[in-house]
Order: C-alpha cells, then structure tokens, then sequence
C-alpha cells in the first residue's frame, strides 16, 4: 500500500524487499492479528537497518501499512500500467488479508469466514475504519448504506456503467422467436429405414444434415464437436458446412484426397474443439446463452461420448442450467452394453441418473428415428419458439437395428410425456404382464414378449420409455399437487393413465442403473422391478455385456416370471424350468459387485 512507498525509497540496500519476500502468507496474519508491538519485535528488529527504517513510526502507524491489494490508488495503478502494457499478456497480483477492515473480530484470522455477526463495538470499529457516514445509533441498526444519488461516488459508477453499456447483471430473457420446423421436414426419419439396418446415432446425424439445409434455421445450428466427428459419423457435415477456424485452412489435412476432407474456413459452421469436454461445454453455454447476451437465437448440439459428459464436465452443465442455457447436448455412444469393445472408460451407464437432478433439464433416451424427430422437433419449439427455459439431453446408440416407421401420429404427444404403447396384452384369457423399456432395450422386451408368448403363454404389453426423468417429474407434479387441493378431484399422471392394474405387474429396463427406471416406482400401482445395468463397463460383444449385466431377453423373461411368483400368480417351478430352459448361470457372480 501506499504507507509503504517512504520506508521502500529509504531501503537502499533492498533489506527491506529482502525481509518482506522470506516472509510466508501465516507470519503475515500472525502480524495483522498480533498487532504493531508483535509487528515490530518479530519484523523489524529483527535486523538494525529494518528497525532504523521505522525509529520515526509509531505503534499506530506500523498497524497502519495496508497491503497493496487493500489501497485502491494502488489498485488503479497496477491496472492502468496492465492495460497500458501492448502485445503481451499481464497479471495483477494482489495481497490481500481475509477479513480486511473486520478488526478483533475476523480481521486475518482463521474464523473469518465463519463470522456472520459482528457486536455493537465492531459494527462501530468498521463504520470508522471505511469512513461510512452513518450516526453510532443508525450504524447499530446495521442498515444497508447507500450513498445520495448526487454524491460522487454513485455519479461516477452510473458514467462508468453508461460507458460500459449498461447496469449488471442485465439479461434478456427472449428474444425474437424462430420459425421451426414442422415434423414433416423429417420424413424420412418419420419414415423409418425400410430394411435397413441403422443406429440412432446415424438416424441423428441425418436429422442434423436436414437442419443445417433449413432456409429459416439452417444458419443458426451450431454443432459441437470434441474430436470425436468420424466415431459419431458427422464428417459428411464437414464439406457441407465446414469447421469454423478464425484464421482459415492453414495446413493440406491428411484427407485431403477424401471426399470428405477435414475442411476448415472462417465462415465454417461445425465447432471441432479437439480433446476438450471443458471447452466444448464452454462453447455450448457461448452459444445457447446467445439469445440472451446477443438477442440472437443460436442452436447449439454438443455431441460428445455420454460417459464423457456429466462424468467429466458435469458442474459446467449445471452452470448451463443456471445460465438458462438452450440447446442440445447429445449423448452419443450411449448406455452400458450397446458400445461393445471399449469398456470401462467408454460405457455410461449412469449420465440418465445425473441428468435427473437438474431442474430444466429434459433427458430423453430414444429407441428409434422417428423418436428422436419428433423430440427434437418439439424441442426447437419448446425453446426457440415458445421461449421457455429449458434444454435437451438425449442419447443415442451405435447399435444397428431396423428403424421402423412412425405407427400412429396420435402417440406424438406420449413421446413427449416419456412413454407410448408398441403393443399391447389384448387376450384376456392368458397372465398379463407389462413391459417397458428405454433405448436399444426396446429391442429386447419385444423378443423378451415373444418368449413369454410362445413357451410361458403369458401375454405383454411392450411400451417405449423415452424418458423416465420425464415420467417421474410429472408423477411426482401431479402427486404434489393432489396432495394440496384435497377438495378437488385427484388428478392422473401419464403413468396412472397408461399403466393399469389389470394389465398386469411392471417390468422396466434400460441400459442405464436400475435407478433410472427405479425413479417411477413411487407411482406405479402395479407389482414392479426394474432391470439396469449396475457394475463396472467392461470389453465384451453386445449380447455377452447383455448377460453379463442381466438385461437380455432372456433375464427379462426369468424377471417376469420371478414377479408373477412372488404376487402367487405363478408357481416356483416354473421359475425353475425357465432357469434350465434359457441356460441361465445361477453361479456367476453379481455385476453389481466386481
């Protein structure tokens, strides 16, 4: 601070910069907590040249010689000189003392950040010390102060905040609305894939391709990629719109002699961040926030390896969330089995359950194109059309399977919700039982359905959760509110709609935990389990990670059966048959558990 500039004129032989840079950060507090007399036997007389620096000061003032960071002439000093300084980097380092202008009850110590009161002696010892205009009897009160609106200080924050263009914080919260698309412009993926075999992490990238060719959206889509295109199969977007580089194609890339070169240019769409999730998110929030910093509705979709996200860069999620962040982030490569070969480090098995806790935050795991279309298209209206504050998180698969065609358009609206009907348990004269499942597991209730069928002749209904967060946030609105008005007629969740007692108990799988498909339970007035894959990723084919994890249609079967043993529907020998029928291993070890 400032006190300091005589003594450090008058320090010649640099004894005193000497002294000051032996000293560590816990002698300095002891200093400010000790006092001048502790100051001066433990500092300054520690060295004749020292002492004679300071024959002229008293007690007071050794008590007075502020650190730097603490003198706001210092302060603008070190910053005029950063700003003034051209063409290279400048840091400001400042030494502060917690608790500064606390006194005896925090000032430098260790309890400082757990002080929440301060007496009337301190309260008056601050009020004095910062120069706070206020009477010993309105500074007891402890009131908010404020300067005049006339004083200078306030005058020069309001021409300050003018120069900087406005007060903050300061957020837009809308700005104008986009003219989405309808679900048609998606019709092939309505379609589905006729006998072709496809992922919905292709299905996707076609959706993607579709978006950026829009007339009205096309050039607000910002896809997002951390150095995973190939894996995710988006390279066809890299001739169409190319990667944004601030400086231009610089280098011949090594696919050069490809179609489907690696193409950088300054006006290219795609954001290809390399091996960074961190910088990636940051990029996502950049351009999802756009609408509020820049009133300029920006379309981002993260895709990244799902393990990779909320696992690596799940508190920049919530800073999203926090920030009312719109967009996509897509979980590609998804789920615990369907990612056969990678393993541990690749295989996610529980991002669905960290996707539940944030607020605005919708977590969708579709099984098929036509899901993805219709979620995604109501998406774009959810939040560039009708504005609201919220964004997606949906997963998708490498696995390759018939993408079949959009049965009915009634059930959009069920999509959305989390939850439609593939079929249902029409014969009245066989056990009913109800099956759903999220993602590829679609695949395996339906054969897991055929099986019951024909050897057990018990009959399921299949239904496709798309979402199961999204199932448990309006189960538990609609219980909550039921809850408050008891004078009215109980209101039904979608769960409570769909999901009726005479069909049967509830069997619920995914690929994820068996949390996330636990989180309906609550709600389900059905007997219920769920299946998911609890334990550690490991390398296998698809169907052996599937045993592995008791999730095959074989294991959903054996569950089933299981339940209807145990509401004394079925007897424990059939259980029994079934274990022998479908070579069941009673002796492997519990995936939860190695």
């Amino acid at each position: 601070g400032a006190e300091w500039d005589d003594l450090l004129d008058r320090d010649k032989d640099n004894i005193l910069i000497d002294s000051l840079n032996n000293l560590v950060d816990g002698e300095f507090l002891k200093f400010i907590v000790e006092g001048g007399e502790y100051f001066k036997d433990n500092f300054w007389s520690k060295n004749e040249k020292l002492l004679k620096l300071i024959e002229k000061l008293s007690i007071d003032d050794l008590e007075k010689l502020r650190y730097g960071g603490h003198d706001p002439a210092k302060i603008y000093a070190a910053y005029h000189k950063a700003v003034s300084t051209k063409n290279k980097p400048t840091v400001i380092l400042a030494q502060t003392i917690k608790g500064y202008g606390l006194g005896e009850s925090g000032e430098g110590r260790n309890i400082t950040h757990q002080q929440k009161k301060l007496n009337e002696s301190e309260l008056l010892d601050f009020r004095t010390h910062f120069n706070i205009p206020l009477s010993d009897e309105e500074c007891i009160k402890a009131p908010f102060y404020k300067p005049h609106s006339s004083s200078e200080e306030i005058k020069y924050l309001l021409h300050r905040r003018k120069e900087l263009g406005g007060f903050i914080p300061n957020r837009r919260s809308s700005c104008e609305p986009l003219n989405t698309p309808k679900l048609d412009l998606f019709q092939e993926l309505i379609d589905g894939s006729d006998d072709r075999k496809l992922s919905t992490t292709m299905a996707f990238v076609r959706l993607l391709t579709i978006l950026c060719d829009d007339k009205n959206i096309g050039k607000n889509i910002v896809p997002i990629i951390p150095d995973e295109a190939r894996t995710f199969g988006i390279d066809p977007l890299f001739r169409k719109i190319g990667i944004y580089s601030h400086s231009g194609q610089k280098y011949d890339p090594v696919d050069s002699d490809q179609f489907l070169y690696y193409k950088e240019s300054i006006d290219g769409q795609i954001l290809e961040e390399g091996i960074s999730e961190a910088g990636s998110l940051s990029s996502f929030i950049a351009a999802g926030g756009s609408y509020s910093t820049n009133g300029i509705n920006m379309i981002p979709f993260f895709i990244f390896y799902s393990m990779f996200g909320f696992q690596r860069v799940g508190d920049l999620i919530w800073a999203a969330a926090d920030m009312r962040t719109k967009g996509f982030l897509i979980g590609g490569t998804a789920g615990k089995t369907t990612l056969a070969g990678e393993g541990l480090q690749h295989q996610d098995g529980h991002s669905h359950l960290m996707a539940s806790t944030i607020p605005n935050l919708k977590a969708y795991d579709p099984a098929y194109s036509y899901e993805i279309a219709i979620i995604i298209q109501y998406g774009l209206k959810d939040m560039y059309k009708w504005q609201n504050n919220v964004f997606y998180y949906i997963t998708l698969e490498n696995e390759n399977y018939v993408q079949p065609k959009l049965p009915d358009y009634n059930i959009q609206g069920d999509i959305i919700k989390g939850m439609y009907c593939l079929s249902e348990n029409s014969s009245s004269k066989q056990i009913k039982v109800q099956l759903l499942a999220s993602g590829p597991m679609v695949n395996e209730i339906i054969k897991a359905s055929k099986l019951l069928n024909d050897d057990w002749n018990i009959s399921a209904s299949t239904w496709s959760v798309t979402s199961y967060s999204e199932l448990h946030k309006e189960a538990e609105d609609v219980y909550r509110w039921n809850n408050l008005h008891p004078e009215n007629t109980n209101k039904k969740s979608h769960l409570d709609k769909k999901l009726l007692k005479r069909n049967g108990p509830v069997i619920a799988v995914s690929d994820y935990v068996k949390l996330v498909a636990e989180q309906i339970s609550p709600y389900i007035k059905c007997p219920f389990v769920a299946l998911g894959t609890d334990g550690f990723g490991r390398s296998d084919t698809r169907e052996a990670l599937r045993d592995f994890f008791e999730v095959n249609q074989y294991y959903i079967v054996l569950s089933t059966i299981n339940l209807l043993v145990k509401e004394s529907i079925l007897r424990k020998e059939i259980l029994k048959k079934a274990i022998v029928k479908y070579k069941i291993n009673t002796k492997k070890s519990n995936p939860n558990t190695v």
